[in-house]
């Protein structure tokens, strides 16, 4: 055996320990050496597959090669052609149709908290992020609403967007999926839609829940999945509940969904939710005369991220509005009436209300019946209330999103979501929902019994 011959078994070893043997044997074992020059490897992969491979698989090729012939070495992947290489082949990461990364530039791994309820789905998506397609293959991450799921989607794409500008990476929610092939559908252009959603080297879903149901899209799902995997891309897909509990999604889809890694986010604990808030205020050039401020709203806020933030904003514009200082005083003050106390704490002595219990007390504050309530009435005096009773047993009950909906006279759990989402949206905007949200739940609290 050549010394050049010799290096190269040594660095497919390297690959053989960097990615799992199925990876290797579908994409790498097929690799042959062509050149060894210096500081310079050529390797030749099958012209159907050279592209893919060097788009793929640089990063892991250039880091292998380096282990053994050390960090200046250059790697080239050409096709079976002298002049075949891939340099040229450049492709830009997903974009959206206005031609902007469609991205939030702030949800970056180095602005994530870690907590016990969060660290196996941070150290999965970023080991998706390092190795794409080697690591966790589909990861799937659930968990209640505004816990960070986006979150980590939008950070392993920020992150490849930086250190693997080569690779097409796109990150989509299902409900857009959904909306672009039925768009497709109409227009009668499926294969192009095909030829978008099929030609990526990593695709971040969230909210695949919402696929329930819709027979036409799961179907297509199904085989843009199956394209995408098997072409070696890496899936990413979150959800509000595992694979298995998505009830109304076939049989077939779940398995896909649960063949990879599957791991859950929970809601922050208190450490977790002050960090939260200091890393934003960091984040927002917030000045904080008490550092205290941010243990008061942790104290009254133990849901979700986004309403933990939403506090920390309410306080903020109070602040500003009055020129008061940032102290735990004044957020003692916003947030006393607003959130009197979330659903009993463990040593409390009290028990939480139950979503019968909620349900009664909305009724009477809007002068409405529970069977109205529960009725298939979309009249505002019921709608409206009745996103609230959902929103309150949310934030009151560790019920599901499903136990929810049952509770709701048999509801989908996207509703109960939308609905949870539309409160959220309106408190700090609304002023009536933020005094029927205060109202309640005072008086939730108060009947609690011991």
């Amino acid at each position: 055996m050549s010394d050049a011959d010799d290096t190269w078994s040594r660095i497919q070893d390297e690959l053989r320990r960097t990615v799992d043997e199925g990876a290797y044997e579908l994409w790498l074992a097929s690799l042959r050496l062509r050149r060894l020059d210096g500081g310079s490897l050529v390797v030749a992969a099958p012209d159907e597959r050279r592209r893919l491979v060097a788009r793929r698989f640089g990063r892991v090729l250039q880091s292998c090669a380096a282990a053994v012939l050390g960090p200046d070495v250059k790697v080239e992947v050409t096709g079976t052609r002298e002049d075949d290489t891939a340099q040229d082949d450049a492709f830009a990461p997903g974009v959206d149709e206005r031609g902007r990364p469609d991205l939030n530039p702030k949800l970056r791994f180095d602005q994530f908290v870690i907590g016990d309820g969060n660290r196996l789905a941070h150290a999965a998506a970023l080991a998706v992020a390092e190795l794409p397609g080697t690591a966790y293959n589909p990861l799937f991450i659930y968990g209640p609403p505004g816990v960070g799921k986006t979150h980590l989607l939008q950070s392993i794409a920020n992150y490849l967007q930086t250190y693997s500008p080569q690779l097409r990476v796109r990150y989509t929610t299902a409900e857009r999926f959904t909306n672009e092939f039925l768009a497709a559908l109409h227009t009668r252009d499926t294969e192009r839609f095909k030829g978008t959603w099929r030609a990526n080297d990593v695709l971040l879903i969230d909210d695949v829940q919402f696929l329930a149901s819709k027979a036409k899209t799961e179907e297509e799902f199904f085989h843009t999945f199956n394209a995408l995997y098997d072409a070696g891309a890496q899936l990413v897909l979150t959800s509000d509940r595992l694979p298995r509990d998505l009830d109304a999604l076939e049989d077939r889809l779940r398995e896909r969904f649960e063949a990879g890694l599957v791991t859950d986010i929970r809601h922050p604990d208190h450490h977790v939710r002050t960090a939260i808030l200091r890393k934003r205020a960091q984040q927002d050039d917030i000045e904080v005369a008490d550092e205290r401020l941010f243990d008061a709203i942790a104290d009254r806020i133990d849901g979700s991220v986004r309403e933990l933030e939403g506090a920390l904003i309410r306080v903020v514009a109070y602040a500003s509005l009055t020129g008061r200082p940032l102290d735990a005083d004044l957020a003692e003050e916003v947030l006393g009436s607003l959130y009197p106390g979330s659903a009993a704490r463990p040593g409390s002595g009290k028990q939480p209300p139950t979503i019968r219990q909620i349900q009664e007390a909305v009724c009477e504050h809007f002068g409405i019946t529970v069977d109205e309530l529960l009725s298939a009435s979309r009249a505002a005096r019921v709608a409206r209330p009745r996103q609230l009773a959902m929103y309150l047993a949310r934030m009151h009950t560790k019920a599901s999103l499903p136990a929810i909906g049952q509770a709701f006279a048999g509801r989908n759990h996207t509703t109960v979501l939308h609905a949870i989402k539309k409160v959220e949206a309106a408190l700090g905007r609304d002023g009536d929902v933020d005094d029927a949200v205060r109202a309640l739940t005072g008086r939730l609290r108060t009947d609690r019994r011991d």
